[in-house]
C-alpha cells in the first residue's frame, strides 16, 4: 500500500465519522504534508466515493446551525462562503431549512435574551437584543417584529 492509499485510508475514515468539506479536507491534507496534485487525486477519490459531499456538507451545516445553535440566515450563508461552498450550493442548503422552525426557533433565541434583559432600560434593552440577533444573522425586519410583540 502507498503512502497516498494511507492518507486516502485515513481521511475517508474521517469523513465516514462527520461531514467534510473539500476546503476542510484539503486543509486536513495540508497539514499531513500532502499538496498539489497528490492533494487533488485524494479529493477527486473521496468525492468519487460519495466521503466529500460539499451540498450534502452544506445541507447538514446549515440545518445544525438554525436549529441547534439559533444563527440565521444571513451568518449561516457567510460560514458556508467562508468555507467555499459556491453560492447555489448555500442557496439550496438554505431552502432546505424549514422556514417555520427557523422563524420558531428565532422568536425562541430573541426571547431567552429579552428575558436575560430584563433589568436594561427599555430602548436599551431593545437595542442590545436587535444588535445582538442581528449578530446571529436575522433580518432586521423579522427582528423588529418579534421585538414589537414582546414590547407589547
Amino acid at each position: 500500500m502507498s503512502a497516498s492509499d494511507t492518507i486516502f485510508n485515513r481521511i475517508a475514515w474521517l469523513c465516514s465519522r462527520r461531514e467534510y468539506c473539500s476546503r476542510g479536507v484539503l486543509d486536513l491534507l495540508r497539514r499531513k504534508g500532502v499538496t498539489g496534485r497528490d492533494a487533488d487525486e485524494i479529493l477527486g477519490r473521496l468525492r468519487a466515493g460519495r466521503y466529500v459531499d460539499d451540498g450534502r456538507y452544506a445541507r447538514a451545516f446549515a440545518r445544525d446551525k438554525a436549529l441547534l445553535s439559533g444563527w440565521g440566515p444571513r451568518k449561516i450563508a457567510c460560514a458556508l462562503s467562508s468555507k467555499g461552498i459556491p453560492p447555489e450550493m448555500v442557496k439550496k442548503a438554505l431552502e432546505e431549512v424549514g422556514e417555520e422552525e427557523s422563524t420558531a426557533r428565532m422568536r425562541e433565541v430573541i426571547a431567552n435574551k429579552w428575558r436575560s434583559l430584563r433589568n436594561q432600560e427599555p430602548q436599551e434593552r431593545r437595542m442590545r437584543v436587535l444588535r445582538f440577533a442581528m449578530s446571529r444573522g436575522f433580518d432586521y425586519g423579522a427582528v423588529t417584529e418579534v421585538l414589537d410583540s414582546l414590547e407589547e
